[in-house]
């Protein structure tokens, strides 16, 4: 039987996290096979709530070492305050424990990169939750990208937000995702980190970012100090340039993915592709394109799915994980500057 533990229940993902769990548990032959046998946080109370949500055979845990000690827990899912990943990702990984951690790996790109080095070194399998990545338009793109039925990618544009600070997301129990110095960062952070991600990914990670810049802004004042949204400019080694959008205070929690090249353009937006290339039957961008690839599980669901043995080949790797942090975290300073700015690279510091 494999055997989990919550590592940290902070975060406003986690309560998704256990319904997922719990709803796999309505599967005999996965209730049979998995159990979430403890929670831990600094916040006891947090770590009562959520075991009581998970069931009677969850226990909650007065001491990280209870987990880490434990032969029988080899895996774990970080869900804790973002500042608290780094200490948390290392102990486990040196534990020898698989590890779900949410998004981001770290809030600075040194210890993303430390963390990679560790991951990487140490055989344990490692998941982070960029979910965008399963939607079959963005598989789809990414797909014809590889292809180069768009030709040579000059640009594209992705954009995701959501109203969560106009409805009170983050004024009481999540109030810490407001905080910078516990989340790191603001909303354009903890949301364009996700479009850093699927713009990276659908691009195929074949350059590297060069240099980044940004600018980010507020619109309430529930939250002094902390940014509500923000876009950002990419320049990559091979000369694309991108953009990216965050957003907590757009009610229309809008998804959009625009990819352009010298054969082709695709745009997605309120749930439709529309795609042109020159090299496809049928793709004059003027219907909405239907003939996607189907949906991958969300990535927890993926990282559940490893943990079983079944073959899954769309984890996140540690790498990638880190060079999101680094991205973010170079815009974040070329917001504060007023200029471009290089993201650290893997083993490198950071230029500009």
């Amino acid at each position: 039987m494999i055997r989990l533990a919550f590592v940290g229940c902070a975060h406003i993902h986690t309560r998704d996290f256990v319904e997922r769990l719990r709803r796999r548990a309505d599967v005999e032959s996965f209730r049979w096979r998995v159990q979430v046998a403890a929670v831990w946080d600094h916040d006891r109370a947090r770590a009562e709530r959520v075991a009581a949500a998970l069931g009677p055979a969850t226990a909650v845990r007065t001491e990280l070492r209870e987990v880490l000690d434990d032969p029988a827990i080899g895996s774990v899912v970080i869900a804790s305050e973002n500042v608290r990943h780094t200490e948390l990702v290392a102990a486990c990984v040196r534990a020898g424990k698989d590890v779900f951690v949410d998004k981001p790996l770290a809030v600075t790109a040194a210890d993303a990169h430390l963390l990679a080095d560790l991951i990487d070194g140490s055989g344990v399998t490692f998941q982070t939750g960029y979910l965008r990545r399963a939607e079959p338009a963005v598989r789809f793109l990414r797909d014809e990208v590889r292809r180069g039925n768009l030709g040579t990618v000059t640009g594209a544009r992705v954009r995701i937000a959501h109203g969560g600070a106009l409805d009170g997301w983050f004024d009481d129990e999540w109030r810490w995702m407001a905080d910078p110095a516990e989340a790191g960062f603001g909303g354009f952070g903890d949301v364009a980190t996700h479009a850093v991600d699927l713009l990276c990914w659908v691009l195929g990670d074949r350059s590297p970012v060069a240099r980044v810049t940004a600018a980010v802004g507020s619109l309430t004042d529930r939250r002094p100090g902390c940014d509500e949204f923000g876009e950002g400019l990419l320049v990559f080694d091979d000369g694309v340039i991108a953009a990216v959008a965050g957003s907590w205070v757009d009610p229309g929690a809008p998804v959009s993915v625009e990819v352009a090249g010298s054969h082709g353009h695709a745009t997605f937006a309120h749930g439709e592709l529309r795609y042109r290339s020159d090299h496809v039957d049928g793709a004059d961008g003027r219907r909405v394109w239907t003939d996607l690839p189907p949906p991958l599980p969300h990535a927890f669901d993926l990282y559940l799915d490893a943990l079983l043995g079944h073959p899954v080949d769309a984890l996140v790797s540690a790498g990638e994980a880190a060079d999101r942090v680094a991205v973010m975290e170079a815009m974040y300073a070329g917001a504060e500057q007023g200029r471009w700015v290089a993201p650290a690279r893997r083993g490198e510091r950071g230029r500009s």
